[in-house]
């Protein structure tokens, strides 16, 4: 009993300095009060240090340390290798065109695009649906399910994702994004080297032995009935990326909060930098090794590897580390939302000079409730992380369809490009839960390559415009302008 009251107070401590740090340097901040800008971009005051910490931890929660993990396979290091890709991407092709339009929400990139606030609107309003129904509940369905399992708590799930969610909105809702980003980073720090310690630790509890695990646990080269099978690296992967990385608004909000084009890149830049060096071993090698001390225990390994080997202490620390994690990544994700929704929709259709403050308030609160209430549906998943794969495939390859068109071509109908989306979504549905001839990653190429299609074939001969392609050096000079 003494042992877990320093447990307690050691993660108690850790988290209010966490919290403390964060009043400090935000209270020390310049702020325009209740406007856009301040609430959803900081005011545009993010250096690329906090840009870089902001999506580090925004990305890595238990989500993914305990869902990749949870695969217990070498296999998976490939979705965090692949993400350099999509960050590189964002950094060299989207952000100069964030910033050249001035854009608060990803989606306004569509608008100026396309001349159209429709299609803004409805990206942003599947932007929110995808935040709401499967970011949000996730967060706090995997970070529950680590505190759970690592103290070994008997008390329903339900209740523990209830204090995330609650304390969750609070924070998003009373420190906007900058509060965000300076804890992401803040708890970030923490939590890549208490993750290191884990690895460390692992590595020690099996003798850096890793005989007696199957040949498929360890392997970088996926068969067909892998999660990865090797093939899809050279189909949707990149596309997958792509998506996540440079037009999911969760991810690209953090970089369009820095004061120049050149910060923000800094920040992605160095966000890559650790996705490449540290982010691939803790996701993958504390599941490896939990299949050597445990069998195949699924979304369980983490949690129970942590319990299991780390010093009370130290596991007061990383519980610290990862329950900021968590809020952080349900912060982010409903941030991101009340921003899509304020900016999309609200400005646009209701009222243009919005009080923030007050409809931000009563969009949290509805998007707290729905993510609790989804919460009982996530503990049927077998895999959280290829759960979320695959329902980010409804809404993933419809949406990166939508920008492919409006940056390559000009002369597009933007009723031409929404209709695309909608199909889109009804084609990979139909793969999903009906028809899946191939590898879900395979048929999110596909699905891309038909909403592009659709779209072209439908600006053309429903609405007669011929679409343009815009010209090479035009494109080079918007991609790398400033």
């Amino acid at each position: 009993m003494g042992l877990e009251a320093i447990q307690v107070a050691i993660f108690i401590a850790v988290t209010a300095a966490i919290g403390w740090i964060t009043y400090i340097k935000c209270k020390q901040a310049p702020r325009q009060e209740d406007s856009n800008r301040e609430y959803f971009l900081a005011g545009g005051g993010l250096s690329w240090v906090f840009v870089a910490g902001s999506i580090t931890l925004t990305n890595l929660s238990t989500d993914q340390l305990v869902g990749m993990n949870g695969n217990q396979m070498l296999l998976m290091a490939w979705w965090e290798l692949a993400a350099v890709v999509g960050l590189i991407i964002l950094a060299k092709v989207f952000l100069p065109q964030y910033y050249k339009y001035q854009c608060t929400t990803t989606t306004e990139l569509l608008e100026k695009r396309y001349n159209n606030k429709s299609i803004r609107a409805l990206i942003g309003g599947i932007f929110i649906l995808g935040i709401a129904f499967i970011w949000m509940p996730a967060a706090i369905y995997s970070g529950s399910l680590f505190m759970k399992n690592m103290f070994q708590l008997d008390i329903p799930l339900i209740v523990i994702a209830a204090g995330f969610a609650l304390i969750g909105g609070a924070y998003a809702f009373f420190g906007g994004l900058r509060a965000v980003a300076v804890s992401d980073t803040y708890s970030g720090v923490l939590l890549l080297g208490m993750a290191i310690v884990v690895v460390f630790l692992s590595l020690q509890a099996i003798d850096y032995d890793f005989s007696g695990i199957p040949h498929e646990r360890l392997t970088m080269i996926g068969d067909n009935d892998s999660p990865i099978p090797w093939h899809t690296l050279l189909t949707g992967m990149v596309f997958i990326q792509a998506f996540y990385w440079s037009t999911n608004q969760v991810i690209t909000q953090r970089a369009m909060a820095a004061p120049n084009l050149k910060e923000a890149q800094k920040g992605v830049f160095a966000a890559a930098g650790i996705r490449l060096l540290i982010v691939p071993a803790i996701v993958v090698i504390p599941g490896i090794v939990s299949y050597k001390l445990y069998g195949d225990i699924g979304d369980a390994a983490y949690g129970k590897l942590v319990g299991d080997l780390l010093p009370y202490w130290l596991s007061g620390i990383l519980a610290a580390a990862l329950a900021a994690a968590v809020l952080t990544t349900y912060n982010s994700n409903l941030n991101s939302a009340v921003a899509l929704y304020v900016c999309d929709i609200h400005e646009k259709y209701i009222d243009k000079d919005v009080n923030v403050s007050r409809i931000s308030a009563l969009v949290t609160v509805i998007l707290v409730l729905n993510s609790l209430l989804m919460v009982p549906l996530y503990q049927q998943a077998n895999s959280i992380i290829d759960l979320l794969q695959q329902l980010w495939g409804l809404l993933s390859m419809p949406i990166l369809s939508i920008f492919i068109v409006g940056l390559l071509f000009k002369n597009v109908e933007a009723m031409a490009g929404m209709i695309a989306v909608v199909l889109g979504v009804l084609i990979y549905a139909f793969f999903s839960f009906v028809w899946s001839p191939v590898h879900y990653i395979h048929m999110m190429l596909v699905t891309l390559v038909l909403c592009v299609i659709i779209a072209l074939t439908i600006n053309r001969w429903v609405y007669g415009n011929r679409a343009e392609l815009v010209g090479r050096q035009s494109s080079l000079q918007e991609a790398t302008s400033t």
